[in-house]
């Protein structure tokens, strides 16, 4: 009891910290960021540019990225909050007005987290430059869901360790299939 009282008073004060103390221009482009994100259009854009430019190993890499970011997706949107319904931040703790702009679903976890550390790190072993490369955007977003009163902490969290099981099935399931087979 007492630790999950810790961490609900943590997810406030980590929430409201974020929200209130990110300077405006880096909360301008944390909102780029994130609408670059919206609808999984940046991790797509990135999966294009990788198989146009990246020969065999980019194709290889977007592959395996735009689909771990489907498993994430599946299991964020569509079992987590399905079976977790977690109000959204109060917008009384958030000191703009992203928080009008924000979904009606559940708050766990973040499905864009999710998508986009399942893109990252599947991507990582194939190419690890171009992982580099996205890893900012993907942290930047984890960050933009906090700051926008969208998603606790805790959701974006939630969301990684998603997007880290996507990434994961993604690499392995061949293997174990060939196993299994």
């Amino acid at each position: 009891m007492k630790l999950m009282a810790d961490v609900r008073e943590a997810d406030r004060q980590l929430t409201q910290r974020a929200a209130n103390r990110i300077p405006a221009g880096a909360g301008l482009l944390l909102s780029a960021v994130e609408e670059t994100a919206e609808s999984s259009k940046l991790w797509c854009g990135v999966a294009a540019a990788m198989a146009a430019v990246g020969g065999r190993k980019g194709r290889r890499a977007a592959m395996a990225g735009l689909a771990a970011l489907t498993v994430a997706q599946l299991v964020s949107n569509g079992v987590g909050k399905q079976l977790v319904d977690r109000a959204r931040p109060p917008k009384e703790w958030i000191d703009h007005n992203e928080v009008e702009d924000r979904p009606d679903s559940s708050s766990f976890p973040s499905g864009h987290t999710a998508a986009a550390v399942a893109f990252t790190a599947a991507v990582a072993p194939l190419w690890p430059l171009a992982a580099a490369a996205c890893a900012v955007p993907a942290a930047l977003l984890a960050l933009e869901r906090v700051q926008s009163g969208a998603h606790y902490p805790t959701d974006a969290a939630a969301g990684a360790l998603i997007g880290l099981g996507g990434a994961w099935l993604t690499r392995w399931t061949p293997h174990l299939l060939r196993q299994w087979l």
